[in-house]
């Protein structure tokens, strides 16, 4: 019998995330994937020390990297010098590298909230009456501030981004892991934003969420993409989260975690068999 393959699984087991118990969702991840792996948890400040005794690195609900970004900062150097197996890779161009991405997507055309980072380019936006202003580095909502038009102008000190607030009818989440789509949550109710249910997303849903996927080219990990449904009636990215993004997996029911979880279990396998990079 082949040895089975260890993973350090970094997880922040007391972060408190609002309406949300991430540790819930680990205890429960760990659970099944004991079933396949050899694995230990660690907190992502001791995640350097540590990550040269397993396989693969895999991180999970660490929590916000501003908490810990010296930490973080000094984990990545080594892993990217170090030929360290890290999942998802440390490859992504979204959240996992900040938020330059809305700009870099803005620019392109992609169907994203319209996003600039200079008030000589408020006038590229829609016009609005507020504007939803963000750090470039933020995360969780860390930061976001909603400011009346005559204002904005005034926040913009190089450190953040500027939106239109988007009256939207509600937010989605379509869930991959690797290219494969698993499923998709909504929020329904735009004062409660998580309580979540299902979503059946249409074609048109996922040929949108598929883009970005696309675009971001990592071939292996799990993905989040956050969008709302703009007044017109399409679909709007508001985030791309492609380093630890919460599953939500208590919205599905015991069928669907179990798709979830053989699927991660399926993914962490092909990773641990590819040719490094």
């Amino acid at each position: 019998m082949s040895p089975r393959s260890t993973l350090l699984y970094v997880t922040d087991l007391a972060y408190q995330a609002r309406g949300r118990r991430y540790c819930d969702e680990d205890i429960l991840l760990t659970s099944r994937l004991r079933e396949e792996f050899d694995l230990a948890l660690c907190h992502p400040r001791d995640t350097a020390a540590l990550a040269d005794r397993f396989d693969a690195v895999v991180i999970r609900n660490s929590g916000p990297v501003l908490a810990y970004q010296e930490a973080y900062d000094a984990f990545r150097e080594q892993a990217l010098r170090d030929g360290t197996r890290v999942y998802n890779p440390l490859f992504g161009k979204a959240d996992m590298a900040g938020k330059q991405y809305l700009l870099d997507l803005t620019a392109a055309g992609y169907p994203v909230i319209p996003t600039v980072d200079r008030a000589e380019d408020l006038h590229r936006l829609p016009a609005t009456d507020r504007y939803v202003v963000k750090p470039r580095l933020g995360a969780d909502s860390i930061g976001l501030r909603i400011v009346p038009a005559d204002e904005v102008r005034g926040h913009i000190d190089g450190q953040v981004l500027v939106q239109p607030r988007v009256d939207f009818a509600y937010e989605v989440s379509f869930y991959f892991v690797d290219h494969h789509f698993q499923y998709a949550l909504y929020a329904p109710h735009a004062d409660r934003r998580w309580a979540l249910e299902p979503y059946r997303p249409t074609p048109d849903d996922l040929e949108f969420a598929r883009r970005f996927i696309d675009w971001n080219a990592l071939g292996h990990g799990i993905q989040r993409v956050d969008a709302c449904r703009a007044p017109d009636g399409g679909l709007l990215l508001v985030e791309l989260e492609d380093l630890n993004p919460y599953l939500n997996l208590d919205a599905l029911d015991d069928e669907g975690r179990d798709d979830f979880v053989a699927a991660m279990k399926a993914s962490l396998h092909r990773f641990l068999a590819s040719p490094p990079r």
